[in-house]
């Protein structure tokens, strides 16, 4: 009887498997989003030596722990200085970082504006599950209004940041959210945020069964991507100022940003190269206005 060989799956060699089973709980959209990532990288990424992961702390922040790719877990909120300080020492280096809204938006928000201002060549995946979900639950800048917590139990009065429009207003060149029902989408994000040139943001929206959806009366983690199916409206290139999220709330998704712009790289390049040039200019004009020796006239 013949056997049908076991088809390999393209995304095991960018695990580290010997780490499985993985920390995060049943129905947390985070390993999705991984999932995803490993196929951008597999179908878009040819140097894989020079691929380099870059996380913080929370549920999200485990991610390069689990990915066979050099990779850097930092403090909390410093993925993003460390990965810009990556790129300017090894520019030849594809730096990612991934963690989680609270990581990234909170306690790194600071970090955030200023490498997409100066438009670090870098590409940042941030999994949004509304909450600090590794340490019980409590809210944070993405927590959209009324929404309940472990520090907010009458309901979030605090307006939530809207990620798309902080990206783009300060500077990045490349803004897409999905959740994690659209993989497809998301792959194709991915892929296109790794090979942009500048500062890249991909949202990613995810269940936390555990912590957010349970409080909220959300359902499981099935539940949330049947809602996110659901109630996601796609609207690619539409003004990121219409991309707040509200609890129970339809979910605008899509590319919304793809434009260019000198990377900070290439301005710090084209800056020294503008220094010297200005260096080697006096030095010339220095040495036209030499005064020359006079010999003495005979006779």
């Amino acid at each position: 009887m013949s056997m049908t060989p076991a088809v390999e799956n393209p995304v095991e060699q960018l695990l580290r498997s010997e780490r499985m089973p993985h920390i995060w709980c049943p129905g947390c959209g985070i390993g999705t989003t991984v999932n995803c990532f490993a196929r951008a990288v597999e179908e878009c990424v040819s140097d894989l030596d020079n691929l380099i992961i870059v996380s913080g702390i929370g549920c999200t922040g485990r991610v390069a722990g689990y990915l066979e790719l050099d990779s850097f877990h930092t403090t909390h909120g410093r993925a993003i200085p460390f990965a810009t300080g990556l790129k300017l020492a090894n520019p030849k280096l594809k730096v990612v970082v991934y963690s989680g809204d609270g990581d990234l938006i909170a306690i790194g928000g600071n970090h955030f504006i200023h490498a997409a201002r100066r438009n670090a060549d870098i590409t940042v995946i941030c999994v949004n599950n509304f909450n600090y979900a590794m340490t019980g639950g409590q809210i944070g800048p993405t927590t959209p209004l009324d929404a309940v917590g472990t520090t907010s139990p009458y309901g979030v009065c605090e307006r939530p940041f809207n990620l798309p429009f902080l990206a783009e207003s300060c500077g990045a060149v490349y803004v897409a959210r999905w959740t994690a029902y659209h993989v497809r989408q998301m792959t194709r994000a991915m892929c296109e945020a790794l090979n942009k040139r500048g500062f890249s943001f991909v949202e990613v929206i995810t269940p936390c069964p555990t912590l957010y959806e349970r409080r909220n009366r959300l359902g499981s983690g099935l539940d949330r991507m049947q809602w996110f199916k659901e109630n996601s409206v796609i609207k690619n290139g539409v003004d990121t100022r219409e991309c707040d999220i509200a609890l129970r709330q339809k979910i605008v998704c899509g590319k919304f940003v793809d434009v260019d712009r000198p990377s900070l790289l290439e301005m710090v390049e084209a800056k020294m190269a503008s220094v010297l040039h200005r260096r080697r200019w006096e030095r010339m004009s220095r040495e036209q206005q030499k005064p020359i020796a006079m010999r003495p006239m005979k006779g």
